[in-house]
């Protein structure tokens, strides 16, 4: 049974072209890409087929006429998103919240703290994003509060910005959180967004 076994691998075969597809596309010529969560099987033929959710792949036509794979994630985000905070004046509604991001803690904005300017693009994922503001009254003494003006407001904007120099303008507000000096109950407000 050995001999026989040892007989066989020594036999030379005819060599097989095998082909490496992803997600039905071949992808000859595609190097130095790694592919994560991803699904390998060899089908009838000798074949790599690899299925590979969120990616896109497509075939490109070079100058030259010659043709190029090329994969990337799908829905990819384009823009740039940010995270500010406005208050007016500083520290005067009393309130502190807490940001969750896609059912992740983000961050705890203070009233009385200096203004957020921050870009949160890495956080988020391509598509449908949720994010839970939960906003808590926090007294420095609540016999005697700071303001009872609903003049002073505390917002948390996020939106889609740009970056000029050392300024950040938003061009599209995706997220409007806000809570007043008058407000005096706790509340927690969910938002969606779709990223580009």
């Amino acid at each position: 049974m050995k001999r026989l076994l040892l007989a066989l691998c020594c036999c030379s075969l005819p060599a097989l072209a095998v082909e490496v597809y992803v997600n039905g596309v071949s992808v000859d010529g595609l190097t130095n890409h790694t592919f994560e969560k991803v699904t390998v099987r060899l089908d009838e033929k000798g074949n790599v087929q690899i299925d590979a959710p969120g990616y896109s792949v497509k075939k490109v036509t070079l100058s030259g006429g010659s043709e190029k794979s090329a994969a990337k994630p799908e829905g990819a985000i384009t823009q740039k998103y940010y995270l500010v905070t406005e208050q007016n004046p500083p520290g005067m509604t009393e309130y502190e919240v807490d940001l969750f991001l896609n059912g992740k803690f983000l961050r705890t904005l203070k009233s009385g703290d200096d203004q957020i300017v921050t870009e949160i693009t890495k956080q988020l994922r391509p598509g449908q994003n949720l994010v839970i503001a939960q906003a808590k009254k926090r007294y420095a003494n609540a016999s005697n509060p700071k303001s009872l003006s609903r003049s002073h407001v505390f917002r948390v904007i996020i939106g889609e910005g740009n970056t000029t120099s050392d300024q950040v303008t938003i061009e599209k507000q995706l997220v409007t959180f806000t809570r007043t000096a008058a407000d005096t109950n706790d509340v927690t407000q969910e938002f969606s967004f779709t990223t580009r």
